[in-house]
């Protein structure tokens, strides 16, 4: 598989125009293109607004989901994979290379936006006032990419990218509150999911369910079902699964003639002091306390 450190060499594999920079680059597409199939991985993390035609992208597991006009974000290092594609015209492609980052406040910051991490069939697809906001910011990035370089570019660059950047978590909140019903059958699947994990003795087998694993049953990504779980109920994947336990621990403390520990134990937590923290977070009372107080 090809890996990409360098944006000369994917310019080239691309038929792109030279990078103006050796860091970070901005290429606009203004005609209908065929990508054959290719997989690569990259040291850049990449934008880009497109509609695709036909075909598809596969990013990570799972494929992306392009039926309009659509942004899309590629972190480093992550797989993607391109089969038969077909490009409408008009669109943008933005490749920054983690080195371009450095001593900048996006280089940590960037890491607030999930949706690099989503891998899954929710590209961020825009209303008509939205694309144009990308657009706008995309051609004063354009501006400052194509004027000559001085010490101001990078900064106003890289401001602008936070910004649409910024834009772009707001419409993904737009997009699921748009999307209730799919984000409500996500809330009930991942709870079906934690229904069938322990009912089927994993819980014994392997311990506490992670958010990866329960993600992945549902073919999303983890940092996805956590933002339509937050978008919906006001809780992370994983405080649904703590609430989940401490409801099971509840019910066999004063259901079964066991220890604290025991239980502990059996619901898949490997330290009794952990399990002892979190319920008395959830309770308010630790899990003795909880047991005396009903037996009284």
């Amino acid at each position: 598989m090809k890996h990409y450190k360098n944006l000369i060499e994917l310019h080239q594999a691309n038929g792109f125009p030279p990078p103006e920079h050796p860091l970070f680059s901005v290429y606009q597409c203004n005609k209908i293109c065929t990508i054959g199939n290719r997989a690569f991985t990259s040291d850049f993390y990449m934008i880009g607004l497109k509609r695709i035609v036909s075909g598809h992208i596969l990013y990570g597991r799972t494929k992306y989901d392009h039926e309009c006009g659509s942004l899309m974000f590629f972190k480093p290092r992550q797989v993607i994979e391109m089969k038969s594609l077909e490009l409408d015209e008009d669109g943008f492609l933005i490749f920054i290379h983690e080195d371009y980052l450095h001593g900048h406040p996006l280089h940590s910051g960037i890491q607030k936006y999930r949706y690099f991490d989503y891998e899954t069939n929710e590209a961020l697809h825009l209303s008509p006032s939205e694309e144009k906001t990308i657009w706008y910011l995309c051609h004063k990035i354009k501006t400052e990419y194509h004027n000559n370089p001085d010490e101001y570019s990078r900064e106003l660059i890289l401001a602008n990218m936070d910004t649409m950047l910024k834009y772009s978590q707001r419409f993904y909140k737009r997009q699921f509150l748009n999307r209730t019903e799919l984000s409500s059958k996500t809330v009930t699947k991942f709870n079906d999911e934690i229904n069938q994990y322990i009912a089927s003795g994993m819980l014994a087998m392997k311990g506490l369910p992670s958010v990866h694993y329960l993600a992945g049953r549902l073919n999303i990504s983890a940092g996805y079902l956590s933002d339509v779980l937050k978008q919906e109920s006001g809780k992370t994947a994983i405080e649904h699964i703590h609430i989940y336990l401490i409801s099971e621990a509840k019910n066999r403390l004063l259901g079964e003639d066991k220890t604290v520990s025991e239980i502990a134990y059996a619901l898949g937590f490997e330290n009794l002091s952990y399990f002892s923290r979190l319920f008395k977070k959830e309770v308010g009372v630790s899990p003795n306390t909880f047991k005396k107080q009903f037996l009284n």
